[in-house]
């Protein structure tokens, strides 16, 4: 019998697209209040992953199941941040109204927002420290600041699992680490999968590291091997802690 409260499980999963093998013969399973950061090269299948999961793709062999579910049958469970999301700065828009788009999904046909919609979008703006910003336009937000917007976009539906393709890309190295800051401190009440670069912040915040190309092997943190990292991106890589601050 499927475990409902494990958040991701992936049997055997293989994906193809165009005659040609994406993903091939992944499992993984992803436990309550988990941290797993996926890391590979380019087209290794990181995003197709994250699809699979959020039900955007089906595989052609093995199965996934989210709490137990199809993935297509857990709206509301899954909060995501897109890797590049399109957005037109100069849209009067506000941050709150940004946000609340994140609950039209319980809404229900053309309604207004409701008022604990507007409520649950205070909560999610001062979940990731931005709650001032409410009422600014979106035009005015610097990088960090936007990125927050969009995770506070993901939470307001308070979501079980967040799902977070590249959040810190374009954003200046302090910017970065305040992200993490954020996602680590999320991650007391949520799962949290994250596809990320930037291995060199990697072990500082997640709690498990699936490395991806095509086949996956997920180890702890602490216990990647460097050759492995070597392996995936064809070139030798340092692993460097950030359990210090930056500015010391």
């Amino acid at each position: 019998m499927t475990d409902s409260r494990m958040p991701v499980l992936l049997e055997n999963v293989s994906f193809r697209y165009d005659g040609r093998w994406i993903l091939e013969d992944v499992s993984l399973q992803i436990e309550e209040k988990d941290f797993l950061g996926v890391v590979g090269p380019n087209g290794s299948g990181k995003s197709t992953l994250l699809k699979l999961i959020l039900g955007l793709r089906n595989p052609q062999q093995g199965r996934v199941l989210v709490y137990g579910n199809r993935p297509g049958e857990t709206q509301g469970w899954i909060g995501y941040v897109p890797q590049h999301l399109a957005f037109d700065r100069s849209f009067p828009v506000s941050v709150t109204d940004v946000v609340l788009m994140g609950r039209l999904g319980r809404t229900r046909g053309l309604r207004r927002y409701r008022p604990e919609d507007r409520s649950a979008a205070i909560e999610a703006l001062r979940d990731v420290g931005i709650e001032s910003l409410r009422e600014r336009g979106i035009g005015t937000l610097s990088g960090g600041e936007l990125q927050r917007v969009f995770i506070a976009r993901a939470l307001v539906s308070n979501p079980k699992l967040l799902i977070l393709d590249e959040p810190t890309t374009g954003v200046d190295i302090g910017t970065e680490k305040a992200i993490y800051e954020l996602l680590k401190e999320l991650n007391r009440k949520m799962t949290i999968v994250l596809v990320t670069h930037e291995l060199n912040f990697v072990s500082a915040y997640v709690k498990r590291v699936a490395c991806l190309d095509r086949r996956l092997v997920c180890h702890p943190t602490d216990e990647v091997p460097s050759s492995l990292y070597d392996s995936l991106y064809l070139a030798p890589i340092k692993m460097v802690r950030h359990d210090h601050d930056l500015d010391a």
